[in-house]
């Protein structure tokens, strides 16, 4: 049931310029900084959504552009919602639609009113502006909505990356008129520019003067590198209002989740920890493991011996490698369960660091156990 909570931001306490917080919205609280499992179709692929909610997620994420196709924004609002739809009572935000559609390349054509393109189902056309974006995720009961806007690719020159931006920027002021206001529900603009600073700033004091409930840094993680993005994220988060959260879309690795709260970012998404689960790989405090990794296969202990998740405290190294050689779907579930988990963790570390101010320490300790590497189980004083 939707309460009428407001949507605000409360920024608790800083640590340099990484923050901690909580974000309010109309389905309850998120403890920021946060990390949002990526539930593209209505669901976080391999698992529950009480599974997801036992690795500790309290926000989860839809999309605009695979849900307006199947099964429909229409359908899902008579059935009651997304979140009844999928059986999740927090909060949910749906991306517009706007990276899928320029993913699909070949299958749109973009004008200054929107985008046009086919179906990469049934070869079927639509058509997506930014009213119609505000709309469907309205009819979807996001309670937080994205604009729509370019993903501008990377690579471009800075002529063609402000034509961009100006028309994301052009975007994002139709959807910010076409918003329907209600109370707990909220409106984020993206930071589009590229690379370059000069645009990046310029985009963030645009949608600063539109007025949004936040803000995203969108066009990121498309093949810059890692330094490149940190440099992006140093000219662009200092033009946000530190009363409202920042959210970096579709990012990223354990490292680049630390750079980023470290520079200032509030929210972040990403595939990763439920794609590589489905793939074998298994992120510890020591590292990424390969699952099919023949030295796993009598190893009796956990994926990572300081990790409390469901797999962790059930099911051995072993039994998961069994799994994964098996091609048994219940490896991907364990491992994405176990990936999930070691997010949630990572940002909880993050934030109690930043309430106690040894952040700088916190981040020390993440890159020392990366560097580390995994111990082999004979280290153990195992029979592995």
């Amino acid at each position: 049931m939707t309460s009428a909570n407001e949507f605000r931001f409360h920024l608790h306490a800083t640590d340099g310029r990484a923050r901690r917080g909580r974000l309010d919205t109309a389905h309850g609280p998120m403890e920021t900084p946060a990390f949002m499992p990526v539930g593209t179709a209505a669901t976080v692929k391999a698992m529950t959504p009480e599974a997801v909610a036992e690795t500790g997620a309290q926000c989860v994420l839809g999309n605009t552009y695979h849900l307006m196709l199947r099964p429909g924004a229409e359908r899902v609002r008579r059935l009651g919602g997304l979140h009844k739809f999928m059986n999740w009572p927090g909060p949910i935000l749906t991306d517009s639609g706007g990276f899928q559609i320029w993913s699909l390349k070949d299958l749109r054509k973009l004008t200054e009113e929107g985008v046009t393109f086919r179906s990469h189902i049934d070869g079927s056309e639509y058509a997506l502006t930014p009213e119609s974006a505000m709309d469907i995720q309205n009819a979807l009961d996001a309670d937080i909505t994205m604009v729509l806007d370019e993903c501008t690719p990377f690579g471009v020159d800075e002529d063609e990356a402000r034509k961009s931006m100006e028309l994301s920027m052009r975007w994002a002021q139709r959807c910010r008129d076409a918003f329907e206001k209600r109370p707990g529900y909220g409106l984020f603009g993206i930071v589009q520019g590229g690379i370059y600073p000069t645009l990046r700033e310029e985009s963030a004091k645009a949608l600063v003067g539109i007025g949004f409930d936040g803000y995203a840094i969108g066009g990121l993680a498309v093949g810059e590198g890692q330094e490149a993005m940190f440099d992006t994220l140093d000219a662009t988060t200092g033009h946000l209002p530190a009363d409202k959260p920042r959210y970096l879309m579709g990012v990223g690795k354990p490292s680049d989740l630390v750079g980023a709260v470290e520079r200032g970012v509030d929210m972040f998404d990403c595939v990763l920890p439920t794609r590589s689960g489905r793939t074998d790989q298994a992120f510890t405090r020591r590292g990424t493991l390969n699952m099919r990794n023949a030295r796993h296969k009598d190893d009796p202990r956990p994926l990572d011996p300081d990790c409390g998740c469901y797999t962790c405290s059930n099911y051995s190294r072993a039994y998961v490698h069994h799994l994964v050689m098996a091609r048994e779907i219940l490896g991907g579930t364990l491992l994405t369960w176990h990936n999930l988990h070691y997010y949630q963790e990572l940002m909880a570390g993050m934030r109690a660091a930043i309430e106690a101010g040894t952040f700088a320490d916190f981040k020390a300790a993440f890159a020392a156990g990366e560097a580390a590497g995994d111990i082999p189980a004979l280290e153990q004083g195992t029979d592995g």
